[in-house]
């Protein structure tokens, strides 16, 4: 069986990651251009971002799937050849970790949560692998610094660097964005 090749790209804020990847999957010749999207426009900051992502990928022919926690949701929608690009881990992991919250009970502090979800973002990403012809998955590179941080936060730290050594260790190709540039860590440049 052909799996699909995936990339994964991260870096710091405003790098130029979404614009890239996109670019990577509009240059193939052939397949469906997926978008999923995980943002939740809980601010005027982030609803004006997502509005302005909305609008360019309108002109790009992208098919856009809105949703920022259970990516497994996004499987049924899903054909062979598709192109997919999912924007962003971080977000998502954010979004999952709170789950729960407006009940008192969020994901973070509920013993076993955050690892099942882990566990199921990886079993996910291996079924789209079987799927879809690309694999794009971008990510940020957050909270680098030696500070210390609040509970929740290291919490969240420590699960994002898990996840993204997971996500490179069967991703084909490994890029970090800085200052615009892609810089490749895994796989030859594309």
């Amino acid at each position: 069986m052909v799996q699909a090749t995936v990339t994964f790209i991260s870096g710091g804020a405003r790098s130029g990651k979404s614009a890239y990847a996109e670019r990577l999957l509009t240059n193939q010749t052939a397949g469906r251009l997926i978008y999923i999207a995980s943002g939740v426009a809980a601010d005027e900051e982030m609803k004006h971002r997502i509005d302005q992502h909305r609008e360019d990928r309108r002109h790009a022919n992208w098919h856009t799937i809105e949703q920022p926690k259970h990516l497994h949701k996004v499987l049924p929608f899903l054909k062979p050849g598709d192109l997919v690009l999912w924007d962003c881990l971080t977000t998502w992991l954010a979004n999952e970790m709170y789950e729960g919250y407006e009940e008192g009970t969020p994901c973070v502090h509920s013993s076993g949560c955050l690892e099942q979800k882990q566990n199921q973002l990886l079993h996910t990403i291996k079924q789209m692998k079987e799927i879809v012809s690309q694999l794009v998955i971008v990510s940020n590179e957050v909270l680098d610094d030696w500070q210390q941080y609040g509970e929740e936060t290291e919490i969240y730290r420590q699960t994002i660097g898990i996840l993204h050594q997971q996500i490179v260790e069967f991703a084909n190709h490994a890029i970090e964005m800085d200052h615009g540039l892609p810089i490749v860590w895994k796989g030859e440049s594309l």
